[in-house]
């Protein structure tokens, strides 16, 4: 837990406009990835195609639009960041595991391998100074 609060001290320090835009817009790119999830559903049922013979395909739909538009506008705004970019890491990494099953899609391979990269990232930086979360504990 000391390890937490001295990362979030070093981060509330060091904190920078351009990774704040960079949190913003990796939470816009998860929301409009669920809501492109929500209105072309059988595009991924499509993507899951490679993972029916290992169950719980109906689950995973059910998880990713939603996780991604929650997790994407609290990611956005800074709130609750890192529980929200814990939700997405298994997305992303079914993300990477189907290039490997299915037929390799270099574009969605690299992309899903760079946002998986920035999430870990910001679930070590935090939300940052300028969040609802750092407002918040301002706060009290």
């Amino acid at each position: 837990m000391l390890t937490i609060k001295s990362l979030n001290k070093w981060a509330n320090a060091h904190t920078y406009y351009p990774l704040d835009i960079l949190r913003v817009a990796l939470g816009v790119f998860f929301f409009i990835k669920g809501i492109q999830f929500i209105s072309q559903t059988h595009m991924l049922t499509e993507l899951i195609g490679p993972l029916k013979g290992f169950g719980g395909v109906m689950l995973a739909i059910h998880y990713i639009a939603p996780a991604h538009l929650v997790g994407g506008a609290l990611i956005a705004f800074g709130l609750l960041t890192r529980w929200a970019l814990i939700a997405q890491i298994p997305i992303l990494l079914g993300a990477i595991i189907i290039n490997f099953t299915g037929p390799m899609v270099w574009g969605n391979f690299i992309l899903a391998l760079v946002v998986l990269i920035i999430t870990v990232f910001f679930l070590f930086y935090g939300s940052g100074k300028h969040s609802v979360d750092y407002y918040l504990k301002m706060e009290s």
